[in-house]
C-alpha cells in the first residue's frame, strides 16, 4: 500500500460495528465513590430528555433517602418492582420482564454492579442490562470505579475494603458513552458532614474509614484514568472503522522493539521508564519474526525470552509479529494501534546487509506522527564473543558437496560427448545446470563448490587454450561470474525456503499437538483424568517431566505427573503454593523462589484458578516454547474447570434427586399416615372415655379398627424402609431353590383379610420348575402387587393368580378386574410415589387414599435384585383390568424337545 493510497477500514472493526444495529445504547455515569452525585446527574439528564419529548422510564433508582434525588423522580414514569421471597423476607427487585414488555425508548437502571436476589433471572444487574440492550432498549446506569473487576485488588490495598459486587471490565468497555461525575475529595467530605450522603452517625464512621482524603484522591485518579482509557479505546475503534491512519496523539501509546541481542532487557526497562514519565501510558513490547532471516542462536533466544518475561513483570504487554519486511510490519502495527512513541536500540554493526533496509533510517522516513527513541548500546558491557568452533562439516554437509562434485562431473562428461558431435554448442549451459541443481538440492555452499569446479573444468577442458587455467577470452569472465551468481542466488533462495519450511513445520507441529491435547482434554470427564492428560501432553510437548497440582481442601497436592510420579521437594512445594495463592509464575526462571528445580504456572480458568502446573525450565527456553506451553496450560485449565463443574453438577443433581425424594417422602408420610393415626387415636380415645358404656360389639369394632390401621401403618413404614434400602443399594438377594407356588400361596394368605368380598382364583400347574430366588423378597413383591390389585378392584370382582413356565423362565401373573391403567401411564407405573387419579369405588378409594405409592416400585426393585423382570399390561378385556407379570430365569434352559 502506498502512502497516497487510501487506507481500508479494519474488517474486525467493521464486523463489530455491524453487530450493533438493533442493539440499544448504553451510557454509564461513572464516579469515584458513593455520594458524588451519579444518580442525581442521571435523573437530571433524564428529565431533560423527557422535556424534549423522549420516552423515559425509571426501571430502578436507589435514592438512599436523599431528598434532592427523590425530588427528581417526580413527573417521571417509575416502574413497580417485583417482590421476591428470600429466607422468609419479601425483597423488591427490578422487574426485567415488565421492562421488556414496556420497551421504553430510554430506561434508567441504577447501580450497575448490584447483585440480584437469588431466584432472579440473572445473578447480576449488569446481566439484566445486557438483555435489555439486546432487546433494543437504551439504558442509562451508574457505577463506582471500585466495582470494576480488574481494580478489586487495587482498591482493597488502598481502602482496606474488598468489594463483593463487581462488574467485568468487558461490560464497561461495551458502553457507548461514559460520563464521569467528578468532585473533589474535600467537597465530598463536606457533603457527608452535611448529611447529604449518609445519616450523621454513619457519615462519621465512613469519613474515618473508607472516605479518608487519601483514599478518595486515589479513587479519583483511578476513575479519571479509567474514563480516559475508555475514551482512548473508542478513538481507536473509530479510527479502525474509518480506515484512518494513526497515530493521533490524543493519548500516548508506547511500542518497544526487541531483537535477540544484548540490548533487549535495557530496551524493556527504557520503555517502562518512558511509560512512567508519560503518566503510566500503555506500553507494548514487540518482537518481529522474519522467516527469511537466520534463526537466533540459543543465547539470543534465551535473552529475548527473558526480556519478554521482564516486560510482563513490569506491567507491559507483549506481542510477536511475523513478516519478511521488518519496517513494514512495525509500521503497520503502530498505525493500527495508534502508537505515538517507538523505542528501539541501535547497535554498532561493522557490516550491514546492503539488500535490507536499515531499521532506524527507514522508521525516521516513514513513521509520520510517531516519535522515535533510539537507545544506544554504549552503556552496555560488551558481551563476550562466543568461541569460534573449528570448521567442520557434518555428514549431511559432506554428502551435499560430494553430490555437487558428482553433478559437475556428469556435466563434464555430457559436455565432452556433445563437444565431439556438435560444433559451436553452448557447453556453459550444461555446467550452469549442474550449478543450479546443486543450489536447489543442497543449498548455498555445495552450489559454490559446484560453481568453482564448473568454472575450472569448463576453462581447463573446453576453452582455448585447452588444458590450461588461463582465461583466453574476456567474455569467459562473465560466464564464470554468472556461475557464481547462480550459485549464490539459488543457494540463498533454497536456504530461505528451508527456513520457511522449518518454521511452518514447527508451527504445524505445535497446532497438531494442541489439537491432540484439546481432544484428549475435552474427553476427560473427571478432574483426575484431565490432570493426567495435561501432564502427559506437557511432558510430550516439552520433552521433559511435568506435574499438575490441584486444590485439596485449603492446600494443593500433586494430582498427576508424567512420565511418572515425582516427589516434590519442600522448596518446590513452596513455589507451587506461591503460584497457586498469588496467581503468578514462580520457581526456576522467575523472580520468586528461583532456586526451585521447577517452573510453576497457575492454571487460570474462566471463573477461578483450577490448579498449578510445573515444568522444567528448559522447556521454556524460547518465546515460541513459552507461547506453546501457555496455550496448552490455558486448555488444561479450561478442562480442569469443566471437569470440576461437571462434578459439581453431578453432586447438585444427586442432591436435587435426594431433596425431591425427601420432599415426596415427607409429603407421603404427612398425607398417608395422618388418616390411620387419626383412626387409631380416635378409637383409643373412645375406648378410654366411653369404654364402660359401649357394647361388646362396638368395642370389638373399635379394636378391629385399631388393629387394621396399625397394620396399615406397619406396611407404610415397611415400604419406606424397603425403598430406603433400594435407594441406598443395600438390598442383597439370597439365592436358594424356591417353589413359586408356595410363595404365591403365602402371599395370598397375607392379604386374605384385606380381600373383603373379592375372590382369588389360583391357576397353578401340577408341576413347575424350581428357580433360584430370595423367598422373602419375592413374597414381599407379590404382596405389594396383590395389595395394589385389591385397592383398584371393586367388591365382588376376581383376582387371578397364575404361574406357568416357558423354556427359559418361570412366569407369575396377577390379574385384576379394576379400571385398568391408561396406556400413557404404563411406562411410569413402577415409579416411586406414582398413583392413579381415582380408584373405582368409595371402599377402594379409602384403601387407595392410604397408599404411599411405593408398592410397585419396591416390587420392581426386589424382582430386579433377583435377576428377574416385571411388566404391566392394560387393559385386559373389555377396556378394563390390569395384569402384572413377573419373569424369573431358570437355572438351565429347558431343551426344546422336553418342553
Amino acid at each position: 500500500m502506498t502512502p497516497q493510497e487510501p487506507r481500508r477500514p479494519d474488517p474486525d472493526a467493521l464486523l463489530a460495528a455491524a453487530g450493533k444495529p438493533g442493539r440499544g445504547r448504553l451510557k454509564v455515569f461513572l464516579g469515584m465513590s458513593p455520594g458524588v452525585g451519579k444518580t442525581y446527574e442521571m435523573l437530571r439528564a433524564a428529565r431533560r430528555r423527557k422535556a424534549e419529548g423522549g420516552d423515559v422510564v425509571v426501571g430502578v433508582v436507589e435514592t438512599h433517602g436523599r431528598r434532592e434525588t427523590q425530588a427528581l423522580l417526580r413527573g417521571l414514569d417509575v416502574m413497580a418492582r417485583r417482590p421476591i421471597e428470600y429466607r422468609g423476607h419479601t425483597l423488591m427487585e427490578f422487574d426485567i420482564d415488565a421492562a421488556l414488555e414496556r420497551k421504553p425508548g430510554l430506561l434508567l437502571v441504577d447501580e450497575y454492579a448490584h447483585s440480584n436476589v437469588p431466584g432472579s433471572r440473572h445473578p447480576k444487574r449488569w446481566q439484566d442490562v445486557e438483555e435489555l440492550l439486546a432487546a433494543g432498549i437504551d439504558v442509562w446506569t451508574t457505577l463506582n470505579v471500585q466495582h470494576l473487576e480488574s481494580l478489586v485488588d487495587v482498591v482493597w490495598k488502598i481502602t482496606g475494603v474488598r468489594q463483593r459486587e463487581t462488574v467485568p471490565d468487558s461490560a464497561l468497555s461495551r458502553a457507548d458513552e461514559i460520563e464521569l461525575i467528578d468532585i473533589t475529595p474535600t467537597e465530598l467530605r463536606t457533603r457527608m458532614a452535611e448529611g447529604k450522603v449518609y445519616v450523621p452517625e454513619t457519615a462519621r464512621l465512613a469519613a474515618d474509614r473508607f472516605f479518608k482524603t487519601e483514599n478518595l484522591t486515589a479513587l479519583r485518579e483511578l476513575a479519571l484514568r479509567r474514563a480516559a482509557q475508555a475514551v482512548d479505546d473508542q478513538l481507536i475503534g473509530e479510527m479502525r472503522r474509518a480506515g484512518v491512519e494513526g497515530p493521533w496523539a490524543a493519548g500516548e501509546r508506547i511500542l518497544v522493539l526487541l531483537g535477540a541481542d544484548t540490548q533487549a532487557a535495557s530496551l524493556v526497562r527504557a520503555g517502562r521508564r518512558l511509560s512512567d514519565m508519560m503518566m503510566d501510558a500503555p506500553w507494548t513490547v514487540a518482537h518481529v519474526e522474519r522467516p527469511n532471516a537466520a534463526p537466533a542462536s540459543a543465547a539470543g533466544a534465551t535473552r529475548l525470552n527473558e526480556a519478554l518475561k521482564l516486560a510482563d513483570q513490569l506491567g507491559g504487554s507483549t506481542v510477536v509479529l511475523t513478516g519478511d519486511d521488518l519496517v513494514g510490519s512495525v509500521l503497520d502495527y503502530a498505525r493500527n494501534n495508534n502508537v505515538t512513541q517507538i523505542v528501539l536500540g541501535k547497535t554498532a554493526r561493522r557490516v550491514r546487509n546492503p539488500f535490507r533496509r536499515a531499521l532506524v533510517p527507514a522508521l525516521l522516513r516513514e513513521s509520520s506522527g510517531a516519535a522515535l527513541h533510539i537507545v544506544t548500546d554504549h552503556s552496555q558491557p560488551a558481551a563476550a564473543a562466543p568461541p569460534r568452533a573449528p570448521f567442520t562439516l557434518s555428514t549431511q554437509g559432506w554428502r551435499g558437496h560430494l553430490a555437487a562434485i558428482a553433478l559437475v562431473a556428469l556435466a563434464g562428461v555430457t559436455a565432452h560427448f556433445i563437444d565431439e558431435r556438435a560444433e559451436q554448442a553452448n557447453l556453459a549451459m550444461i555446467f550452469m545446470l549442474s550449478v543450479l541443481g546443486s543450489g536447489l538440492a543442497f543449498g548455498l555452499w555445495p552450489a559454490i563448490t559446484a560453481a568453482a569446479l564448473s568454472a575450472f573444468l569448463y576453462n581447463f577442458f573446453f576453452l582455448q587454450p585447452h588444458l590450461s587455467i588461463r582465461i583466453g577470452h574476456p567474455a569467459d569472465v562473465l560466464t564464470f561470474m554468472v556461475f557464481f551468481a547462480t550459485a549464490l542466488t539459488t543457494g540463498w533462495l533454497t536456504g530461505r525456503v528451508r527456513d520457511q519450511a522449518r518454521i511452518v513445520s514447527r508451527r504445524a507441529a505445535s497446532v497438531s499437538a494442541l489439537l491432540v491435547a484439546s481432544r484428549r482434554l475435552s474427553s476427560s470427564a473427571r478432574k483426575e483424568d484431565a490432570a493426567a492428560a495435561l501432564a502427559e501432553q506437557l511432558a510430550a510437548a516439552t520433552g521433559g517431566a511435568a506435574v499438575v497440582l490441584t486444590p485439596v481442601g485449603d492446600d494443593i497436592a500433586a494430582t498427576a505427573a508424567s512420565p511418572g510420579a515425582e516427589e516434590l521437594a519442600a522448596g518446590d512445594m513452596a513455589a507451587a503454593r506461591w503460584s497457586w495463592e498469588r496467581g503468578e509464575p514462580a520457581g526456576a526462571g522467575t523472580g520468586t523462589l528461583p532456586n526451585s528445580a521447577w517452573t510453576f504456572r497457575p492454571l487460570q480458568g474462566i471463573k477461578a484458578r483450577a490448579g498449578v502446573a510445573g515444568v522444567h525450565p528448559s522447556a521454556l527456553a524460547t518465546e515460541e516454547d513459552e507461547r506453546f506451553v501457555s496455550a496448552l496450560l490455558d486448555q488444561g485449565a479450561a478442562a480442569l474447570e469443566r471437569a470440576e463443574f461437571a462434578a459439581q453438577a453431578a453432586d447438585a443433581e444427586a442432591l436435587r434427586r435426594t431433596d425431591r425424594l425427601r420432599g415426596a417422602l415427607l409429603n407421603s408420610v404427612s398425607h398417608d399416615l395422618r388418616t390411620p393415626l387419626s383412626t387409631v387415636l380416635g378409637s383409643v380415645t373412645t375406648l378410654l372415655d366411653y369404654g364402660k358404656s359401649l357394647s361388646a360389639k362396638v368395642q370389638r369394632d373399635l379394636m378391629e379398627s385399631i388393629r387394621e390401621e396399625a397394620e396399615r401403618l406397619s406396611r407404610y413404614v415397611g415400604d419406606l424402609l424397603d425403598m430406603t434400602r433400594l435407594e441406598g443399594g443395600a438390598v442383597t438377594a439370597r439365592q436358594e431353590w424356591v417353589d413359586i407356588r408356595d410363595v404365591l400361596r403365602a402371599g395370598v394368605d397375607r392379604v386374605q383379610r384385606r380381600l373383603g368380598k373379592r375372590k382369588v382364583a389360583r391357576d397353578f400347574p401340577p408341576e413347575l420348575s424350581m428357580v433360584k430366588a430370595d423367598p422373602s423378597l419375592l413374597e414381599q413383591a407379590l404382596v405389594n402387587i396383590l395389595e395394589n390389585a385389591v385397592a383398584y378392584s371393586p367388591d365382588g370382582s376376581t383376582i387371578e393368580v397364575a404361574a406357568y413356565e416357558d423354556r427359559g423362565n418361570v412366569v407369575i401373573s396377577i390379574e385384576d378386574e379394576g379400571p385398568g391403567i391408561p396406556t400413557a401411564e404404563l411406562e411410569r407405573v413402577f415409579e416411586k410415589f406414582r398413583r392413579l387419579e381415582e380408584p373405582t369405588d368409595r371402599a377402594a378409594a379409602a384403601d387407595r387414599g392410604k397408599g404411599a405409592g411405593l408398592g410397585l416400585a419396591i416390587s420392581k426393585g426386589f424382582v430386579e435384585a433377583m435377576g428377574g423382570r416385571i411388566a404391566a399390561a392394560s387393559p385386559i378385556h373389555d377396556g378394563q383390568g390390569t395384569r402384572v407379570l413377573i419373569s424369573l430365569p431358570k437355572d438351565r434352559v429347558t431343551p426344546e424337545g422336553l418342553f
